[in-house]
């Protein structure tokens, strides 16, 4: 269904919310009933004078009519429906590929209902969007719990001391059975059944204190990069104490003790060195003179956004340490991603319209991982997300070795790619997508698995 078709359905769901009469709201903009009555049916088209008028009278912005909810809604909506039904359809290789079998309209049939649904009911939509990312997130935390159960070495340390102990003490019992048992080897085995039960009450308790993660759902670790990736998303990538001339290690020990849940998660280590790279990039660029030279490189560029590459050379540093510096400094509007030679996301920044996944893989096109196919080259693309109304991004993107790498070692690539919104195209756009299972391009050569949003309405 089209933005104009939607409208209609916003204003009779606005009317009878506020409990008008269609003959009386008819009145009051000067129409005629009949004829609002096929606007609210989405029947007839409307636009200008007469939308303010009806946004008027029904007490709201005219946006509030023609743009309907937040394409960040509709998009989180797609993606509840997607995790629904991954997880109800059962194994992918019995599924049907969509657009064929008894299910054929099911998938499909998802996608503009998802608009028309957060557009009418958004209070509704935003609280199924968040039962959905609780219910994944329990899932994620169940199978962090699961793969720790099976492979933490600790627990298969306490529960060896635990059965060890046991068949100690079940081995004294049996001896202490025998009525003939002499006096000293029954206060030996006494002792020894004495001191194996003390050892089996601490590695009982020390086991139970372990698997005892409380009921407090959020304050249950995941994994260190999904802790990481709550850090850089709370904090904006912008960390204000970094950025004083004199800023150093105690600045960097306060940030992380400030947040209990990145030692809780394991990710002491993940957070203070992406801090101390934050505070070497802040020492390279300072604030001041990076946004004068970022301003004057934003003059002469050919598209508008200056060149990182100018940045570099004339701060003296490496490619992708501009693109984390212009992601900091670059507020909301500037997102940031960067991964290791795997393709594993380990840094996210997210953007309105471009929000890479927290689970799973992102989509196969983007810049940053084409930028590891061809290490130390900068790559730029104009790129569009699909959405209600797509998104257009710059992106800048490089691949470049780890510090540290030797001789003697293999080398390691880590890709870093910058996102920065753009109102219009100059060139045609490379159309991507924010991962397979929720993006609606069907004619895609990168598809790994059949999405639940059916073929691209554009």
């Amino acid at each position: 269904m089209s933005q104009a078709r939607l409208t209609g359905s916003r204003i009779r769901e606005r009317r009878l919310a506020l409990g008008q009469r269609q003959t009386d709201l008819a009145k009051e903009v000067g129409i005629s009933p009949a004829y609002l009555n096929l606007i609210e049916h989405n029947r007839r088209r409307i636009g200008g004078k007469l939308v303010v008028d009806l946004a008027r009278a029904l007490g709201c912005e005219p946006a509030q009519l023609t743009d309907g909810a937040e394409d960040a809604l509709v998009t989180a909506l797609r993606e509840a429906g997607a995790r629904g039904a991954a997880s109800t359809v059962g194994p992918a290789v019995d599924r049907p590929m969509p657009g064929s079998g008894p299910d054929r309209a099911k998938p499909v049939a998802e996608r503009e209902p998802a608009e028309d649904f957060a557009s009418r009911f958004p209070g509704w939509a935003a609280l199924a969007v968040g039962q959905a990312r609780q219910i994944a997130a329990l899932e994620r935390l169940v199978e962090t719990l699961t793969d720790r159960l099976a492979h933490d070495p600790h627990l298969a340390a306490s529960l060896h001391e635990v059965l060890s102990s046991v068949t100690a003490i079940r081995s004294a019992a049996a001896i202490l059975s025998d009525p003939d048992i002499a006096p000293d080897w029954q206060a030996r085995f006494l002792r020894n059944v004495r001191e194996e039960s003390r050892r089996l009450s601490e590695s009982a308790e020390g086991l139970v204190a372990w698997l005892d993660t409380g009921t407090d759902f959020a304050s249950t670790p995941l994994s260190p990069v999904d802790e990481l990736g709550a850090f850089v998303t709370q904090s904006g990538y912008s960390f204000e104490s970094l950025e004083a001339p004199g800023a150093g290690a105690r600045e960097i020990d306060a940030l992380v003790a400030a947040d209990p849940a990145v030692a809780e998660a394991g990710a002491v280590d993940l957070a203070r060195g992406m801090l101390e790279r934050y505070l070497a990039d802040a020492r390279a660029m300072p604030a001041g003179a990076f946004r004068a030279s970022h301003a004057r490189a934003q003059q002469d560029g050919v598209t508008g956004a200056g060149d990182p590459a100018r940045l570099a050379a004339a701060f003296g540093v490496g490619v992708d340490a501009v693109l984390r510096r212009m992601a900091a400094l670059g507020g909301p509007a500037a997102g940031l991603v960067t991964c290791d030679g795997a393709g594993a996301l380990m840094l996210r920044k997210p953007v309105e319209g471009f929000t890479p996944p927290r689970f799973g893989a992102g989509c196969t096109l983007w810049p940053l991982y084409r930028a590891l196919t061809r290490p130390a080259q900068p790559i730029e693309a104009l790129v569009e997300m699909p959405g209600r109304i797509p998104h257009l991004f710059r992106t800048y993107a490089i691949a470049l070795p780890v510090p540290g790498t030797g001789f003697a070692t293999p080398t390691v690539f880590e890709a870093t790619m910058l996102i920065e919104p753009v109102e219009e195209a100059a060139s045609r756009p490379l159309p991507l997508g924010t991962a397979c299972r929720v993006c609606p391009r069907d004619a895609c050569l990168a598809r790994r698995e059949p999405s639940i949003l059916g073929a691209d309405a554009g």
